[in-house]
């Protein structure tokens, strides 16, 4: 059985992790975790940590993970490049699956994606437009931003260079280097992606809509299963399923 511990268990995602892990035949609730628990105790044990809290939260928790040889699956979003930096340094003590989504669909669709932009880059401008619940934070989504390095590694070109996150007043004709963001906030929407591809005379659109946050936590328990046989390293939901083998 993989003991599994949950930070933030007190929230909705938390809660559906918590659920998961209980019906999960593999797997048992080690400790869910609350805000000022004394983590290193709570810890003590665990195979695993699943968290999706906020960054700060999040790298104090793997600093203890590290300590403790404790494996995470990070699904957290809104990390600075310097985070992110931090982050990959506790991959070295331990086994790390970091993904800013852990939907098994957003992950094909972000394989798709490569292919897609592959074919498409010539004659085609490249617009990314995701809507989250009105009580999301960060901006665009983690989801959305991954999305735009698979399509700009795959177009080689650098998504902090061509990037556009608004568009307001005389904005002149669109550069065909660019890749587009557009961000809408509001109701309970739990999740919905597309990237447009849009040429001459025809349009392809990729899209996932989440209509049901216990995706997320079915592909944690998909990665904490992955994890079970590592000691460190990073890695991402490519590796969880077998794409980069």
């Amino acid at each position: 059985m993989i003991k599994v511990a949950i930070a933030g268990a007190s929230g909705r995602m938390g809660q559906m992790l918590v659920a998961a892990v209980q019906a999960a035949d593999d797997c048992t609730l080690h400790a869910a975790l609350s805000r000022g628990d004394d983590l290193a105790l709570r810890l003590a044990g665990a195979d695993v940590l699943i968290d999706f809290t906020r960054p700060e939260a999040t790298l104090s928790n793997l600093s203890i993970c590290a300590e403790l040889g404790v494996r995470a699956v990070i699904g957290t979003t809104g990390f600075d490049a310097a985070q992110k930096a931090e982050l990959a340094s506790y991959a070295e003590r331990t086994a790390i699956v970091f993904a800013p989504n852990m939907s098994v669909g957003v992950n094909v669709v972000l394989k798709l994606l490569d292919m897609a932009a592959r074919a498409m880059n010539e004659g085609f401008d490249i617009e990314i437009i995701e809507t989250h619940h009105r009580n999301k934070v960060d901006a665009p989504s983690g989801t959305a931003l991954q999305m735009g390095q698979v399509v700009a590694d795959a177009l080689g070109r650098d998504l902090q260079a061509c990037a556009v996150y608004g568009r307001e007043g005389v904005t002149g004709v669109r550069d065909p280097s660019t890749i587009g963001f557009a961000t809408v906030r509001g109701g309970d929407v739990i999740g919905d992606h597309t990237v447009l591809f849009a040429g001459t005379g025809e349009r392809i659109e990729v899209s996932h809509k989440a209509s049901n946050r216990g995706i997320y936590a079915q592909g944690s328990l998909r990665a904490a299963r992955f994890l079970a046989s590592k000691t460190t390293g990073l890695f991402g939901m490519n590796d969880v399923l077998g794409f980069n083998t």
